[in-house]
C-alpha cells in the first residue's frame, strides 16, 4: 500500500502566499527597513572561464562574501563547534527590499496560471526498483525535487530528504515521492544543503534512526541535535570530513537560509561534493549542487574539484526572473554551471514537485533539453531523469543491475 505522504494532491489556488523558497517576507522587509539594499540585478561584467565548446555562455554575477578556508585536512566526525551569530556576509547579492515585495505584491507572480498548471499530468513520473549498485558503481536515484538516493563508495545516501506530501507555505506535491520510504535500503548518510522547509524537513529526518550521520551546514547542528541525532557534522565551506571511504566536502552556493522570522542567515546553505576516495579510476565523483543562483563559485568548485563524474543541478523555480534569479538558476544558467564546474554529465532538480514559482510546471524540462542541445552537449550526457528514475555509472565490464530507469519521456 502507498505511504500516505507518497499521495500527491492538486495544487491549491493559483494566487496563493509566497513560498517557502521566499519565507517569512515581513522580516526581510524588516531587514530592509534596518538598511539592507534593495537591489536584485546582476553585477558588472567578469571574464568567463574556459569551457568545451565555443557555445554562448554567461557571465557570472560578482561577489560579496568572503570564501572559507581551504581544507587542511578532514574535520572530525560529529565535532561540536562554534560559528559567528549571521552569515550573511557570504551572501552574494543583498536580500530583497521593501521596493520588491512592493513590486511582487503588486504583480502577484506567485504561481503559474491555468495554462501553466495543465501540464501536472504529463509531469515525468516512473518510479521503479532501486539499480544494483555494486563496488565502484555510482548510482543516482531521483525521489523528487531536490532529494537524490545516491549509491556511492558503497553507501546509501539521501541529499536534503523531503518524503512529506506538503511543506509548510506551498501547495501539496504535484507528483508522487519517486521511492517508497519503505524499499530504501539503509540510509548510511544525509547530506543537507540549507535550512528552507523544501529542504530540510523535520518530518521526513524523524523517519530515520537517529544515529544516522548528518553532514550539515556551519549552524545547523544544533537544529539536529534538539531532535535526537548525535552524529552530526557542521561544516564551512570548502570544509570536509570523511565516512566510509567517501569524503563528504561542503562548497558555497549563491542562496540564503531562513526558517523563522527571526534567523535570517544565522546558519550557512551550499552544496556538497560526494568523492569516492577509494574510487581510482573508477567513477566517483557527484556534485549536489543544493538550491542556488549562477554566478563564480561554479567556476571554483570545478577548480577545485576537477573530474566530477555526475552535476545534480536545479532547474526550477525561477519565474519572475527580476525576483529569484540571484537565488534560483534558470535551465541555460544551469546547463552553463554544468559546464562551469567541469562535470561530464547533468542530472536537472529542483522541478516538477512542488509548486514554488510562476513558470509553467513543464517549462524546466523543456528549456533544459534545448539549452543542452544548444550547447553541443552529448544527449546521453543529460541525465534527465523522471522522478523515480535511476541511472548508474559502473567500472568498465560490470554488468547493469535490474531497475535503471531511463530519462525522462
Amino acid at each position: 500500500m502507498r505511504d500516505r505522504t507518497d499521495t500527491p494532491a492538486p495544487p491549491g489556488p493559483t494566487t496563493a502566499g509566497p513560498t517557502t523558497a521566499d519565507l517569512a517576507t515581513a522580516d526581510l522587509a524588516a531587514t530592509a527597513r534596518r538598511g539592507a539594499a534593495p537591489h536584485r540585478g546582476t553585477g558588472p561584467h567578469r571574464e568567463a572561464a574556459p569551457h568545451r565548446d565555443t557555445a554562448p555562455r554567461l557571465t557570472p554575477r560578482p561577489v560579496s562574501g568572503r570564501p572559507g578556508p581551504g581544507p587542511a585536512g578532514p574535520r572530525p566526525l560529529g565535532e561540536v563547534r562554534s560559528w559567528p551569530r549571521s552569515f550573511a556576509d557570504r551572501l552574494t547579492t543583498p536580500l530583497p527590499g521593501v521596493l520588491a515585495f512592493a513590486r511582487l505584491a503588486r504583480e502577484g507572480a506567485f504561481r503559474p496560471g491555468p495554462d501553466g498548471l495543465r501540464g501536472i499530468p504529463d509531469l515525468p513520473y516512473a518510479p521503479a526498483p532501486l539499480p544494483v549498485a555494486g563496488p565502484g558503481t555510482l548510482c543516482a536515484t531521483w525521489a523528487g525535487h531536490a532529494s537524490w538516493v545516491l549509491r556511492i563508495g558503497g553507501l546509501t545516501v539521501l541529499t536534503d530528504p523531503v518524503w512529506s506530501r506538503r511543506i509548510l507555505g506551498t501547495p501539496a506535491r504535484m507528483t508522487p515521492v519517486g521511492v517508497r520510504w519503505e524499499e530504501l535500503p539503509p540510509v548510511d548518510a544525509v547530506v543537507i544543503s540549507h535550512n528552507h522547509y523544501d529542504h530540510l524537513d523535520a518530518p521526513t529526518l524523524k523517519r530515520l534512526p537517529r544515529h544516522t550521520p548528518l553532514f550539515v551546514p556551519a549552524g545547523l547542528a544544533r537544529w539536529c541535535r534538539r531532535r535526537g541525532f548525535s552524529r552530526v557534522t557542521e561544516l564551512d565551506w570548502w570544509e570536509y570530513a570523511e565516512l566510509g571511504g567517501v569524503r563528504f566536502e561542503f562548497v558555497p552556493a549563491h542562496h540564503w537560509s531562513k526558517r523563522s522570522l527571526l534567523d535570517t542567515c544565522r546558519t550557512l546553505w551550499g552544496g556538497w561534493v560526494l568523492s569516492d576516495v577509494r574510487a581510482g579510476g573508477t567513477p566517483g565523483k557527484v556534485y549536489f549542487a543544493g538550491d542556488t543562483g549562477y554566478g563564480h563559485w561554479f567556476g571554483e568548485i570545478g577548480r577545485r574539484h576537477p573530474g566530477i563524474d555526475l552535476a545534480l543541478l536545479p532547474i526550477g523555480a525561477y519565474a519572475p526572473r527580476w525576483w529569484l534569479r540571484d537565488v534560483h538558476a534558470d535551465p541555460e544558467e544551469a546547463v552553463q554551471a554544468c559546464r562551469d564546474v567541469g562535470a561530464r554529465r547533468m542530472a536537472p532538480m529542483h522541478w516538477g514537485t512542488f509548486v514554488l514559482s510562476a513558470e509553467p510546471v513543464t517549462e524546466p524540462l523543456e528549456r533544459v533539453r534545448a539549452a543542452w542541445t544548444r550547447a553541443g552537449l552529448p544527449r546521453e550526457d543529460l541525465w534527465d531523469l523522471p522522478i523515480g528514475g535511476s541511472r548508474a555509472l559502473r567500472p568498465a565490464g560490470a554488468r547493469p543491475g535490474a531497475g535503471a530507469g531511463a530519462a525522462a519521456g
